[in-house]
């Protein structure tokens, strides 16, 4: 009869443990996902000639419709001067690349999740991230949900939705909280 307790015990506690990491991973509006800890250095390579066969998560689109995985991935990060409001980072299909005023940069921590992940989607790198006119040295990940979010100056960064062409930027300075973000990392304080 004890050992049957026993079992019954650890069963629900094993069921509890579950529930609650499924928690971690909801979509709700009110979540509020934070990185466990600092930023990793992300490997990078100097040459734009470099290739490797993509993996699996590579070969996820880089825009993701609504209510998908809400992720876009890139392998480049690059220096632009965008749509008049200066030297702004993009990915590698040029797209503009913001930051968030409620994340933090030291330690990395991000704070867009759930909801907000539909219209600012994390940007996730593999191992290896080329660059152009952006210094390798301020390039990092931090984790998010199992992947490696990108970050910049210690800032994890996003793409906007809304930004449907390479150069357009649309969600600068969206809600006084999103801008584009710039090759040191800083927000750019420019409109367009």
């Amino acid at each position: 009869m004890i050992q049957r307790r026993i079992v019954l015990l650890s069963a629900a506690g094993l069921a509890s443990a579950f529930l609650l990491a499924a928690c971690g991973s909801s979509t709700e509006k009110t979540s509020t996902g934070t990185s466990p800890g600092n930023a990793v250095p992300v490997a990078t390579a100097a040459s734009e000639s470099a290739t490797s066969a993509p993996t699996a998560s590579e070969s996820t689109p880089s825009a993701p419709a609504a209510g998908s995985g809400h992720a876009a991935t890139t392998t480049m990060v690059m220096a632009k001067t965008v749509n008049g409001i200066g030297n702004v980072v993009t990915d590698d299909k040029g797209m503009t690349l913001y930051r968030y005023d409620k994340d933090e940069a030291n330690p990395s921590k991000w704070t867009c999740a759930g909801e907000c992940t539909k219209t600012w989607i994390p940007v996730i790198v593999q191992d290896s991230v080329q660059t152009m006119g952006v210094e390798k040295s301020l390039l990092g990940t931090v984790h998010r949900n199992g992947m490696k979010q990108l970050t910049l100056g210690g800032w994890p960064l996003y793409r906007y939705v809304g930004d449907t062409q390479a150069g357009q930027t649309n969600g600068q300075a969206k809600g006084n909280t999103w801008y584009a973000v710039t090759p040191s990392g800083t927000k750019s304080t420019s409109s367009g």
